[in-house]
């Protein structure tokens, strides 16, 4: 034993003396290593964890099912499931995020608040920090008013003051008995308040808005409750009328139960694989070329080997320098790729945008490396560090050979090694094209949007929202009147030259849009559309170009004429591009409501220019027309939007903003002012970070590939000094030994390359589902004569130092020992 510890103290010395070799080996297994670690952080602390409630796996997500996905439900199904069989407790809260307006201490605040029902948190199981949760009488219409508060905002608003409980908390103009505080834990909605749903004991309501959470009995599966829910469901359906029934859409709706954790990262999923994928396939590239470093070495070693062996030395003793190499080259890769993947998890923490991961991220050791992390490092890094030295151990064998002595280890170089390293360059180049076309794509993706017209312009246009207070602005006519008094307050500001008033901005992510159904032409099939209520200076503000007819006008009020515009959009899909003078019609009967088309306005991308569902039908009412029943239903989801065209930079004009809008409405507070170049870039900055991630990778198995053609090209040419030079002595020119060199290269490069094409069109529905979010093949033109140039001159540079090491060979020298 102590002979084998001293030939590896003996290595590892002689390896830390001239460390270049180590330095490189280890430096491509710490890119491999630190990517996957990160990685793996990044994903485990969103989709691997379980959720921080006790018994976790007995929570499901129970509804209808769209794209393998439970979806939300309707308060109406969600009570109709109560006392299922293979359900212990059930609860319920809204989905999205709703603006609420609270007061107190002469502070107004726009918060966002939960609505959740008082089976949530037993459901769940999580108790209050402080206080209970809400009763029954508070859980149902016209009970006491009664608010819990997140952990954060009782921090933050009083001061973790414990007698906060019993207080009372002006929410919408209504004061509510703050009943209790949410542990700190709890991060469900990332709101700051929570209300209670308070639905009527039979509720009629089937709008899918909620997320309705169960926890299974005793002996019940997920799979036997998603068979109870489902025939619970269309059973109360079929109730409803055999005739209404079917065909219906809820006959075409199949309803299940799908674990809690999944449904709720559901949209995180290809995100996640497209990380996962990536940091994969870095991993791979630098496995491979390590596993080139490792077979070049045997190789060079072949000589020195010959020696040991024909002096008596077992393989063990031969092969041990090796190993003891391929060890050391192991640990430092894994301690430098740990190193990287924290730099990188620093990175995240300080540039990656909010979005649908914060909150996990901002758990307690949400974005540090655990143990797991280690696990997985360690085990890689090692691991893959000891098969590269195997393999080229048992690749070098065949140089261990009498003829390895007589010719001082010349022999083997280029016949023997020279097959397996160009194979692997080529694995390296194939791997490095997919990354480099997936980046392609994103990078494409922004190029396309900077090109796209939005329909409207962003600049030198501030916005902000203000959902006015319901107790204070309970009526459509309070709301209106209330946006007439602030429109004409901002235009009093000095630089503003136009404000306005909505219920939507022209572009922004999907939440702030809504559906209006229930449209119809006289005497015609219903259909949908986007629904955005405006006041007569919102296009102007905004530069939307008026195509057909004319806007809004002063005029266009409540008692006159009803008059709609539409966009081109819904003119072509709905009247064949002759909108102009149509009239839309809304319900039937008494309730009925009709509008006359006065104007068609140019399509606006409503969730940013890189979406291809971006630009779709929208029907704009004038806000002094907005019907009652509409606006009502609105502001249970979305706040008013005000914008104003102003000089030079808008966010100079949040200041006067916010004095203009308390002198109108003193107890209104507004929230999210931003300037409107800063809404449409939040609509691409998934892409532009997912752009950065993925462009890494590809940058990184970039210069792997680079290394491993490099590695293998040097080698090659050393090995065959002798043939150059002879060619040399023949009459060759420089200039030939140059191209002869570069053309082997280019050969193996364009070789990996078409494989790497190959292996993507096999695998291109994983592709796809990676860049789902782009709407673009991975395949397109573009991204693959992107790949393809910078592949290609990657490895040229590679090949010109070897290649110009071959033109400048001395034939004298090369034949000096024959």
């Amino acid at each position: 034993m102590s002979v084998w510890l001293s030939e590896i103290w003996r290595t590892w010395r002689a390896s830390l003396r001239r460390p270049g070799f180590v330095l490189l080996a280890s430096g491509v297994l710490a890119l491999g290593v630190g990517a996957a670690s990160a990685v793996f952080t990044l994903i485990d602390g969103v989709l691997l964890q379980p959720l921080p409630y006790p018994q976790p796996h007995q929570l499901v997500a129970v509804g209808p099912v769209e794209q393998g996905d439970v979806q939300a439900v309707s308060p109406q199904q969600y009570q109709h499931l109560a006392g299922l069989p293979g359900i212990a407790s059930m609860g319920l809260f809204k989905d999205g995020q709703t603006a609420s307006n609270i007061a107190g201490d002469g502070r107004p605040e726009q918060v966002v608040a939960l609505e959740i029902d008082r089976g949530l948190l037993p459901t769940l199981g999580v108790q209050p920090a402080l206080g209970r949760n809400f009763s029954a009488e508070e859980d149902q219409p016209n009970g006491p008013p009664a608010v819990m508060l997140y952990h954060g905002f009782w921090l933050r608003r009083f001061g973790g003051n414990p007698a906060a409980i019993g207080q009372t908390l002006t929410v919408e103009g209504v004061p509510h008995a703050i009943v209790g505080v949410l542990p700190a834990g709890f991060d469900l909605g990332q709101a700051s308040i929570a209300l209670p749903t308070a639905f009527p004991a039979h509720s009629g309501d089937d709008g899918t808005n909620y997320t309705a959470v169960a926890r299974l009995a005793p002996g019940t599966t997920v799979a036997t409750l998603a068979a109870e829910v489902n025939t619970r469901l269309h059973a109360f359906y079929a109730e409803q009328g055999k005739q209404a029934y079917a065909g219906s859409f809820w006959q075409r709706v199949h309803f299940s139960a799908q674990d809690f954790s999944a449904a709720q990262h559901a949209g995180q999923r290809s995100t996640s694989l497209m990380w996962v994928a990536c940091a994969v396939l870095l991993l791979v590239i630098a496995l491979v070329n390590l596993t080139n470093l490792m077979l070049l070495r045997a190789m060079g070693r072949s000589h020195d080997a010959s020696v040991r062996g024909a002096l008596g030395a077992s393989r063990w003793r031969v092969a041990l320098p090796s190993i003891a190499e391929g060890m050391l080259i192991g640990v430092v890769g894994v301690l430098v790729g740990q190193g990287l993947a924290a730099l990188a998890l620093l990175a995240v923490r300080t540039w990656m945008p909010v979005d649908w991961m914060a909150v996990e991220w901002t758990r307690p050791g949400g974005l540090n490396l655990g143990g797991m992390a280690w696990t997985i490092a360690v085990a890689t890094g090692l691991f893959g560090a000891l098969v590269a030295t195997g393999l080229g151990l048992w690749r070098g064998q065949a140089a261990l050979s009498m003829d390895s002595l007589r010719e001082g280890g010349r022999s083997g170089l280029s016949r023997r090694s020279g097959l397996l390293g160009r194979l692997l360059v080529m694995a390296q180049v194939a791997l490095a094209s997919l990354l480099l076309c997936t980046a392609g794509v994103f990078l494409h993706s922004l190029l396309a949007s900077a090109r796209v017209d939005l329909g409207f312009k962003p600049d030198h246009v501030l916005t902000f929202e203000l959902a006015p207070v319901k107790a204070t602005y309970p009526d459509a006519a309070s709301v209106q009147q209330l946006s007439g008094r602030l429109v004409e307050r901002l235009k009093q500001i000095p630089g503003v030259q136009l404000a306005a008033a909505g219920t939507n901005l022209p572009a922004g992510d999907f939440s702030g849009q809504w559906n209006m159904g229930g449209l119809h032409l006289p005497g015609g099939e219903q259909f949908g559309a986007q629904f955005h209520a405006a006041d007569p200076g919102f296009f102007r503000v905004f530069g939307i170009h008026v195509r057909q007819g004319r806007p809004f006008a002063a005029s266009d009020v409540r008692g006159g004429e009803d008059v709609a515009v539409v966009n081109q959009r819904f003119a072509d899909v709905h009247f064949q591009g002759h909108a102009l003078g149509q009239t839309i019609q809304r319900g039937e009967g008494k309730g009925m409501w009709s509008a006359r088309i006065v104007g068609v306005v140019a399509d606006t991308y409503q969730f940013g220019p890189e979406d291809p569902d971006s630009v779709v039908p929208i029907l704009y009412l004038p806000l002094a027309q907005m019907p009652d029943d509409a606006l009502r239903a609105f502001r249970m989801y979305e706040p008013l939007r005000f914008a104003l065209k102003v000089q030079g930079d808008p966010d100079s004009y949040r200041d006067a903003v916010q004095r203009a809008v308390a002198e109108v409405a003193p107890d209104q507070p507004i929230d999210h002012v931003y300037s409107m170049a800063h809404v449409v870039h939040d609509t691409i900055t998934d892409t532009e970070f997912n752009l950065m991630l993925v462009g890494l990778f590809g940058g990184l198995a970039l210069l792997l590939a680079g290394v491993g053609v490099y590695a293998v090209m040097a080698v090659a040419v050393a090995a065959r000094e002798r043939e150059f030079g002879v060619r040399a002595a023949l009459g060759a020119a420089p200039r030939g030994l140059l191209l002869l060199v570069l053309r082997a290269g280019l050969v193996q490069i364009v070789l990996g390359l078409l494989a790497g094409f190959v292996l993507g069109f096999l695998g291109s529905g994983v592709l796809r589902a990676v860049v789902v979010q782009v709407g673009r093949s991975v395949f397109d033109p573009w991204s693959i004569a992107s790949a393809a140039a910078v592949l290609a001159l990657s490895g040229l540079l590679a090949c010109l130092l070897p290649a110009l090491r071959a033109s400048r060979v001395q034939p004298m020298r090369a034949l000096r020992g024959e």
